[in-house]
């Protein structure tokens, strides 16, 4: 038996409303590439020093960025530079030769040290002795590191109610 036009389109409708449906992958990849763009470029904003030891850092209102530059670590028993122990404090008296040699190589690797001398990043408790301090801070100055940049904890700026 020969079917009509009219029950040739009810069965070819009836027949797309009853198949199982699919999903266009290539539009969910699509908005998965965006979505993956979009992170990179807004999570490049925020810059967060990697303070390995939990040292308490001095807290500050300071509003300008971290930059990427050589990291002398202060911590309690020892002085690191990028991660590697350099000297030891566990000894009553500091030597920081070992500093100063690690600076001079960090300084000999760049191409060229700039009129106004490299930078460094200082990290250090708030409970590192002064002392100690500013004699890790005149080695960083006697090797060029004369741009000295101390790590603190931000702090919002709190607002006075009147």
């Amino acid at each position: 038996m020969k079917l009509s036009r009219r029950a040739r389109r009810r069965q070819r409708h009836y027949g797309r409303m009853h198949r199982a449906g699919g999903l266009n992958l290539v539009s969910l990849m699509d908005i998965f590439t965006i979505l993956v763009f979009f992170l990179m470029v807004n999570s490049s904003d925020v810059k967060v020093m990697q303070n390995a030891s939990a040292l308490p850092l001095p807290e500050s209102t300071a509003d300008s960025q971290a930059r990427d530059t050589l990291v002398v670590e202060v911590t309690p028993n020892a002085i690191l530079v990028q991660g590697r122990e350099v000297a030891r404090l566990d000894t009553g008296d500091p030597d920081l030769a070992g500093l100063a040699q690690e600076l001079a190589y960090q300084r000999n690797r760049q191409r060229q040290v700039p009129a106004e001398g490299l930078e460094v990043t200082v990290m250090a408790g708030r409970d590192t002795q002064y002392r100690l301090l500013r004699q890790v801070m005149q080695t960083c100055v006697d090797e060029d590191y004369r741009r000295v940049h101390l790590a603190v904890e931000h702090k919002p700026m709190e607002v006075a109610n009147g």
